[in-house]
């Protein structure tokens, strides 16, 4: 039961850092750096990475 519970909160938080990372990688000011250098943030890439990392992990927990 323990297992179950930290999956599902695994799985929200990786979720949250998912919708985050895109934030961060729509945002305005990412825009523009896009348009002259072709960098994307590094914020954006971790909490991209880091959402899908915790949803994995989760989905383990769960079952």
């Amino acid at each position: 039961m323990n297992n179950k519970i930290i999956g599902i909160v695994l799985i929200v938080i990786g979720v949250a850092l998912g919708f985050w990372g895109y934030d961060v990688y729509d945002s305005a000011s990412s825009q523009v750096s896009r348009a002259f250098s072709g960098d994307t943030p590094i914020e954006a890439w971790a909490g991209m990475v880091g959402g899908v990392i915790c949803i994995a992990l989760g989905i383990a927990k769960i079952k």
